[in-house]
């Protein structure tokens, strides 16, 4: 797994070992990133589930601003490959539940332009990571969720105040696109 283009391009991650994590494929990453286009430059970015920080490295190598990774398990893995990709003045990483740092950033009034989530597929964990972040207001005017869930899973429709607006499926992959609905 490498990053794919921008400042830190052929960047090799370092992955944990086992099957606990399961990284965001670089073909998927690689949609994924174009879709999202110019909307990276600059974007304050939250990645929940980090795992290996592939996404949010992606995303601070594409010019965003800042990214915060939270993971309860491979905090040395993100720091290391932070630390490779040269990103790490603009990565702050937390080791931690997803939930309880979800909410401390809420008590902190920080939002996101960018939150990636990609939680492990089939445990329950999409619709409780979207209320989580829903209930705690971290989505910025204008910003984006993207949920990475298994092809085969429930579809969240709506969380609080976030809404899906899209889905595309990569092989066993889907990934869902949340905005905040308008209020009024």
């Amino acid at each position: 797994m490498r990053i794919i283009t921008g400042s830190a391009r052929g960047t090799r991650l370092k992955s944990p070992a086992g099957d606990g994590t399961r990284p965001t494929a670089d073909r998927t990453r690689e949609a994924l990133f174009s879709m999202l286009g110019s909307r990276v430059v600059d974007a304050r970015v939250l990645d929940l589930f980090a795992g290996t920080g592939a996404l949010a490295l992606e995303a601070l190598s594409r010019g965003a601003a800042s990214a915060v990774l939270v993971d309860r398990t491979t905090h040395a893995i993100l720091a290391e490959n932070a630390a490779r990709t040269k990103l790490a003045g603009r990565a702050e990483i937390r080791r931690g539940d997803v939930y309880a740092a979800a909410a401390e950033l809420a008590r902190e009034g920080r939002t996101f332009d960018l939150i990636f989530v990609d939680p492990p597929y089939a445990h329950g964990d999409n619709a409780r990571v979207l209320e989580a972040a829903a209930r705690g207001a971290l989505l910025a005017a204008g910003g984006l969720l993207v949920l990475e869930q298994g092809a085969g899973e429930e579809i969240v429709p709506q969380a609080g105040a976030l809404r899906m607006m899209r889905e595309r499926r990569y092989g066993a992959a889907r990934i869902c696109f949340y905005t905040e609905e308008e209020q009024g």
